[in-house]
């Protein structure tokens, strides 16, 4: 059975390497909604909508379990989409819930009082609408007592990227950065909260204090998926590689290549 991989655009892509990594015999099948793209700068029911319609186009190619490799779906959609969309038979996952219980050093489903986690100060860099939600800073103070948050969202960074545009992402990450560090001049822990920043993952170490550590955000994903297809293994499946666009094929195609310099070749639904 194939896994599902939903991205507003090429970001997933990030995700869907350390998973094929991580499971190399696993059959995956990624979207890009690049018709809707960004969904950043999008209001919440419109990203539910969207999320929701990609999710649908997923099940029906037989993916019954969906990873959302959107932080922004992630932290708008996914809740409300598991309250009433998601039936009993499907599962979908997203990219936030691994990240938080590193930070944390917690599982997501212990429930007890917030606890101490092993860092203090993160720096967060996210879409527009994720910083928005809110949903990152809440989960966290969730569960510990001890972590500071700062959020800093970086307009028109997955824009740039998309577009292969790579010295106003250099200058968007340097601005963001000094944004944030503005606030907070010593992060331990950098969180890249969109599944495109891993792309950009070098110029945002250069403009950060030396030894600041950032969280690898795909390594969390691939980590969690492989102990939940151990608990669930009804969703694993083997087979091919399947890339799907809601754009034009062609120009996806070679924005992937530059993007990620890997060839993979996207077909449009």
């Amino acid at each position: 059975m194939p896994i599902g991989v939903f991205d507003s655009g090429l970001g997933g892509l990030t995700v869907l390497g350390a998973l094929q990594n991580a499971l190399p015999g696993q059959a995956f099948v990624y979207l890009g909604d690049h018709a809707h793209a960004p969904y950043g700068a999008r209001s919440a029911p419109e990203i539910l909508d969207l999320t929701m319609a990609a999710c649908g186009l997923l099940f029906a190619r037989g993916c019954d379990l969906v990873i959302l490799a959107c932080n922004t779906a992630s932290s708008v959609a996914l809740k409300p989409m598991q309250e009433y969309f998601v039936t009993a038979d499907k599962r979908v996952l997203g990219v936030f819930v691994p990240v938080i219980e590193v930070l944390a050093g917690r599982a997501w489903a212990d429930r007890a009082a917030p606890t101490i986690a092993p860092v203090n100060d993160v720096l967060f860099f996210a879409t527009p609408a994720t910083v928005r939600s809110g949903a990152f800073s809440r989960e966290v103070a969730l569960r510990t007592s001890n972590v500071r948050i700062v959020e800093v969202p970086c307009p028109g960074l997955v824009d740039a990227l998309e577009t292969d545009a790579q010295a106003d992402a250099a200058r968007i990450v340097r601005t963001c950065t000094a944004q944030g560090l503005a606030q907070m001049p010593t992060p331990e822990v950098t969180v890249l909260g969109c599944t495109h920043y891993p792309l950009m993952q070098t110029q945002f170490a250069a403009a950060l204090p030396p030894g600041t550590r950032t969280l690898s955000q795909p390594r969390a994903v691939a980590d969690a998926l492989c102990d939940y297809l151990a608990r669930h293994p009804r969703f694993a499946g083997g087979g091919g590689q399947t890339y799907l666009t809601t754009g034009h094929a062609g120009p996806v195609t070679r924005a992937a290549l530059a993007l990620t310099g890997r060839d993979l070749v996207f077909r449009t639904v």
